[in-house]
C-alpha cells in the first residue's frame, strides 16, 4: 500500500512538473514576442473598459515549488506586497517542496506566514474565480498602473488575481515589519532551540557554497555572480569585528556546507564555531536570532536578515534592496564597509 501511495505521488509530481514546464515555455515565448494578450484573458478583458475598483477581491503569488526556500519567500512576499499596492486582500498559498498544488512542506509551519491569512485553496473551493495577470516591472509606475487597470476592469466579487510565477518584487523589505511579527508570533516558535551562548554576543556568518560551486571547466555566469571567495567572508568578518569592537565575549558561528578543511582562512579566529552539518531550518533560525548577521549573495541569508532584529552586514551588490537603516551595513566586493 505504501508503495502504491508513493508511486501515485511520484506520478502527480511528474504530471504537475511537466504542466509547469510547458506553460512556462509558452508564457516566455509569447511574452518575448509581445503577444502576451493571447495567453492572458485578463489583458483581453481590459478591452471591455475599466470598471469600479473592488477591494473585496484577492491577490496571490505562488511560491515556486522548484526553488529553494529563499526564492519561495520572495515569491510569497511579492504577493503579500502587491496585494496592498493594488488595494486588494491577500490570499495565502503554502510553501511547497513538490509541484503538487497545495502540498505544503515543513517550511509552511516553521515560518508561520500563513497563520491568520485567508487560504487561496479555500477561496477556490468557495467558488472564487482565478484570474492570471501578466508579469510586470514593479519599479515602473506605468506598468503598475496598467496592472491596476486590468484589476479594476473586474468590478464583480469573487476574484483572485494570481501573479505570474516568479513575479519580481525588488525591495522585499517593504513588508519587513509584518514578516517579523508573523515569524516571531508563529506557533512553531515554542519549538525553537539555539546553540548560542546567551551570555555572549553571537555573530552568524553565512558562506554560500553547495549549489553555486562549479567544476573547473564550467563558467556559468549566473553562478559566478553569486560566488564569493573565502577571503571575502574573512574580510567581512574582520569588518564586522571592527564595527563591533565595543562588544564583549563575541562568539562566531559559520553556516555553510562542506568540511572544515575547506575554510583554512578562518583558522585565525579562535572563537569561531563551524556549523556545516546543521539542517536548513536550524541554520535559518540561527541566522534570524543572531546578534549580528553576515549574509552572502543568497536569498537563503537575505530572508533571515529581514527577520533579524540585530545588525546585518550585507553585500551591496545584490538583486534585492536594503532598508536605509543603521542596522544594515553595506559591504563592497572586498568585504569592506562602504
Amino acid at each position: 500500500m505504501k508503495d502504491v501511495i508513493e508511486m501515485r505521488r511520484d506520478f502527480q509530481e511528474f504530471y504537475y512538473k511537466v504542466l509547469y514546464t510547458v506553460r512556462n515555455r509558452i508564457v516566455c515565448e509569447f511574452t518575448h514576442n509581445g503577444k502576451s494578450n493571447f495567453i492572458y484573458k485578463s489583458q483581453r478583458h481590459l478591452k471591455k473598459g475599466v470598471g469600479v475598483h473592488n477591494n473585496n477581491n484577492y491577490f496571490a503569488a505562488r511560491p515556486n515549488p522548484g526553488a529553494g526556500i529563499g526564492h519561495q519567500i520572495s515569491n510569497w512576499n511579492a504577493g503579500y506586497w502587491y496585494a496592498s499596492v493594488f488595494g486588494l486582500k491577500f490570499a495565502h498559498m503554502p510553501f511547497c517542496s513538490s509541484h503538487i498544488p497545495f502540498n505544503a512542506s515543513q517550511w509552511e509551519d516553521f515560518l508561520g506566514f500563513g497563520e491568520g491569512e485567508v487560504s487561496f485553496q479555500k477561496l477556490q473551493k468557495n467558488g472564487y474565480k482565478v484570474v492570471r495577470l501578466p508579469k510586470f516591472d514593479g519599479t515602473k509606475q506605468s506598468e503598475i498602473e496598467y496592472i491596476q487597470s486590468i484589476i479594476d476592469s473586474y468590478s464583480e466579487d469573487g476574484i483572485i488575481f494570481l501573479a505570474e510565477q516568479d513575479q519580481f518584487y525588488y525591495e522585499q523589505f517593504g513588508t519587513m515589519e509584518s514578516l517579523q511579527k508573523k515569524f516571531y508570533n508563529a506557533a512553531k516558535r515554542t519549538d525553537d532551540k539555539l546553540i548560542y551562548d546567551n551570555k555572549a554576543f553571537n555573530i552568524a556568518i553565512h558562506v554560500r557554497r553547495g549549489d553555486i560551486v562549479q567544476k573547473p571547466e564550467e563558467n556559468n555566469p549566473n553562478l559566478l555572480m553569486r560566488y564569493q571567495t573565502n577571503d571575502y567572508f574573512v574580510n567581512a568578518l574582520k569588518t564586522a569585528l571592527d564595527y563591533l569592537s565595543d562588544r564583549e565575549n563575541i562568539q562566531i558561528y559559520l553556516f555553510s556546507q562542506g568540511k572544515q578543511e575547506d575554510y583554512p582562512e578562518f583558522e585565525q579566529f579562535s572563537n569561531l564555531h563551524f556549523c556545516l552539518e546543521m539542517g536548513a531550518q536550524e541554520s535559518f533560525l540561527h541566522m534570524v536570532y543572531a546578534d549580528a548577521l553576515i549574509t552572502s549573495k543568497s536569498s537563503f541569508s537575505y530572508k533571515p536578515a529581514l527577520l533579524n532584529r540585530g545588525i546585518k552586514f550585507v553585500p551591496a551588490n545584490f538583486w534585492h534592496a536594503y532598508p536605509n537603516e543603521k542596522s544594515w551595513v553595506l559591504l563592497d566586493e572586498e568585504g569592506e564597509m562602504i
